[in-house]
């Protein structure tokens, strides 16, 4: 397990490389330059081409690709163009906003589309599993800003249950994080019901309900617990997504977040700030999987076996 978990770790850094030098190449590509972003189009050109030289923006695309490189493997991701600070200090400044609002929406996500997943598979053709179905259908189409927006002007503008924007109280987090996990928990009750009806059709579950065994056991020890390897699958991608789809929930919400800080670095073609907040959500997401793939050798004793026969 450790020897995989290693291989696992080392294969980041191609992961990384790819990353930083697609996105590195798609911004510098991008029209406009920093000194014209930061100081505005109506600052003197002398000046906007003092603050391009002392950025660096003029030296050649690879010296400045390496420079950045190197120093990420230092543990520094470079100066901020627009505040001249650290941007490793701003993204931990902003990141566990990113992180409370994508755990938040992740557990809203399970905790309402698995039980209603294996409820929907359980009663199978009756009404409620006609309705579940449909409303899942609608609402994992639902856009997540449409649903921010309509949350806003509702409970916000309208009923003023919550506060519209920022991230200083709990109350904060409720609507972008609900906003945020209503299309997931669709998915997530889709592929639970699915996988939920593969494995109560199979012959084990037929021979613990032959030998007396309650139906709350059978389902829930025997059928679930078989079928928690795809849904765990699916949690841990849609939570590495979610951890990018913020953004977009950020900017509706005004949320200091990793998402608005990297809207911001794109606006102003802040190269270190766009790349660095892209390198930590590639990060988070590579680390994610591994955790699923740990977790799936808890889950199925198969699996745990298979690290123990590499292992010898």
């Amino acid at each position: 397990m450790i020897r995989y978990v290693f291989k696992r770790l080392v294969l980041l850094i191609p992961v990384l490389i790819g990353v930083t030098f697609l996105i590195f190449a798609l911004m510098s590509l991008a029209p406009g330059n920093p000194g014209v972003a930061i100081l505005g189009a109506s600052a003197a050109p002398e000046a906007i081409q003092e603050f391009n030289e002392k950025i660096g923006y003029y030296d050649p695309f690879f010296v400045r690709y390496f420079d950045y490189i190197l120093g990420l493997f230092r543990f520094d991701f470079g100066t901020s163009y627009r505040t001249g600070g650290s941007v490793l200090l701003e993204i931990l400044d902003r990141f566990p906003a990113t992180i409370a609002v994508a755990s938040c929406s992740m557990l809203f996500a399970v905790l309402v589309g698995v039980p209603l997943g294996v409820l929907s598979a359980v009663k199978q053709y009756s009404w409620m599993d006609n309705i579940a179905r449909v409303v899942s259908i609608s609402l994992a189409a639902v856009p997540f800003f449409w649903l921010g927006l309509m949350f806003i002007y509702w409970f916000g503008m309208k009923l003023h249950w919550f506060p519209t924007f920022g991230a200083d109280t709990w109350l904060h987090y409720i609507m972008p994080c609900v906003a945020l996990g209503i299309p997931y928990a669709a998915r997530q009750l889709r592929m639970t019901r699915s996988c939920m009806l593969e494995t109560i059709r199979q012959g084990y579950i037929r021979t613990a309900r032959a030998k007396g065994a309650g139906e709350r056991r059978v389902i829930w020890k025997h059928a679930f617990k078989n079928a928690l390897i795809p849904i765990i699958t699916l949690v841990g991608m849609q939570f590495g997504a979610l951890l990018g789809g913020a953004i977009v929930t950020e900017a509706v919400f005004s949320m200091p977040g990793l998402g608005s800080y990297m809207i911001n670095g794109i606006k102003g073609k802040d190269i270190p700030v766009v790349l660095s907040s892209v390198v930590v959500m590639a990060v988070s997401f590579c680390l994610v999987m591994l955790a699923v793939d740990i977790l799936y050798a808890f889950i199925d004793p198969h699996i745990k076996s298979k690290y123990a026969e590499k292992k010898r």
